[in-house]
């Protein structure tokens, strides 16, 4: 379990916080959603879990271990990271990149043992892509890649798995895709997920505890369906909603006011 108590962060020279009094947990198996509109601090958050940058206040501990006592090996062995994009220059293969995941496990001046290609190997046919293995890595799709990501993020044998905007820039098939098989590694491996997203229907589709943020601060907190409302949605995003269920779930449907004035006067 991920714990975060009372977690305050300043960023230099600023006379403001950008995290305020930030209290949280996220489950083991589970994915838990950051939800909020951009600037909100969810980025921050995740530099300040993954120990890139130092709260002056509060604790943050992953399995009862104080982040900030660990050194960068031990978090490195605690959590992986999936970044919005991932650029390279040159045409290294996709399992080039996946087995980049087990760095941690690998001496500075080794290579890759007979176990570190096995996990690379599970880990790029659980997501469905051993066949891409061969292929160069900026030669695929974008959905593509954020498996690939997500492929090297499993075979780092991580706990906790930390996704910065992972589909902000995908189709929304893949957007789909990509969200379903981080909720599948979550349960099937024990994995705690914790997803930065500013799309509230997928966070309602797709986490089991949504953490709604709004100007460094946490306005809610609990699962979906029984904290996304109608006053929620408006103090957040500043927008008049509907809310249609379906299937169980609460999806969101803004209110265009204007498109009604316009088809009336048509």
């Amino acid at each position: 379990m991920l714990e975060i108590k009372k977690l305050c962060f300043r960023h230099k020279g600023s006379k403001e916080d950008t995290l305020k009094d930030i209290e949280f947990s996220a489950e083991l198996g589970k994915v838990t959603a950051i939800l909020g509109p951009n600037g909100s601090g969810k980025s921050t958050l995740f530099k300040c879990i993954i120990g890139i940058w130092k709260p002056y206040k509060g604790s943050i501990r992953a399995n009862g271990k104080e982040i900030n006592k660990l050194s960068h090996l031990e978090r490195a062995k605690i959590f992986s990271v999936i970044p919005q994009e991932h650029e390279i220059t040159f045409p290294y293969s996709v399992f080039d990149i996946v087995i980049t995941g087990r760095a941690p496990y690998i001496g500075v001046f080794s290579s890759p043992g007979k176990k570190d290609y096995e996990k690379a190997e599970i880990a790029l046919k659980a997501l469905e892509i051993y066949h891409l293995k061969d292929k160069p890595y900026n030669k695929i799709s974008g959905g593509e890649r954020q498996l690939v990501l997500i492929a090297r993020a499993l075979a780092q044998s991580a706990p906790f798995m930390l996704l910065d905007e992972p589909v902000s820039h995908l189709d929304f098939r893949n957007q789909i895709k990509v969200l379903l098989k981080i909720k599948e590694l979550a349960y099937k491996n024990k994995i705690t997920a914790l997803v930065t997203i500013h799309d509230p229907n997928l966070a309602s589709l797709f986490a089991d505890k949504i953490v709604v943020i709004k100007d460094g601060r946490i306005i809610e907190q609990g699962k979906p369906n029984h904290i996304l409302n109608e006053k929620l949605i408006q103090e957040v995003y500043g927008i008049k909603i509907n809310i249609i269920q379906n299937n169980g779930f609460n999806l969101i449907c803004p209110v265009l006011d204007f498109l009604k004035n316009k088809q009336m006067g048509a």
